[in-house]
């Protein structure tokens, strides 16, 4: 794990709960809904950042599972930040999240980085069992108030 453990984590200020489609349009979808929660809150977390690692996580989770059971998108504002979390069916762990490959991703391939971006952007991610498969998350922190654009 990259970061604090999941459960020593404050209790959110706000959070939000979407099931999401088992397909590729749930990726806008849940774009969608973290730069909202960030934006009407004024949360401090970066949302072009937080948008991406969504973007990658949900992309994974439409990807590497099969069937059709909704993915679930959870995003919760927390003092020091916030954090994303993705549900899906399958229980295996998201490859190397947690343990950084040892390989340079191919330049000249179109996947592989996503892992990398999450791992490389994010002040903590990591993966829990569910009761139905598996959490995946980050979080990121708050950014300054004298560095948000204005």
């Amino acid at each position: 794990m990259n970061g604090t453990a999941l459960q020593d984590r404050p209790s959110a200020s706000a959070s939000w709960r979407i099931a999401l489609p088992h397909s590729a349009a749930a990726v806008p979808v849940a774009r969608a809904l973290v730069r909202t929660a960030l934006a009407e809150l004024e949360h401090g977390a970066d949302s072009d950042t937080a948008e991406l690692l969504t973007a990658e996580l949900v992309a994974n989770a439409v990807e590497h599972t099969a069937g059709e059971t909704p993915i679930e998108l959870v995003v919760e504002l927390l003092p020091g930040g916030c954090q994303v979390e993705v549900h899906d069916p399958d229980p295996a762990p998201p490859g190397n999240l947690t343990v950084p490959d040892q390989r340079e991703p191919d330049p000249w391939q179109e996947h592989g980085r996503g892992l990398l971006l999450i791992r490389a952007l994010s002040s903590s991610c990591g993966h829990r069992a569910t009761e139905s498969g598996k959490a995946v998350w980050f979080r990121l922190p708050s950014v300054p108030q004298q560095r948000r654009p204005v």
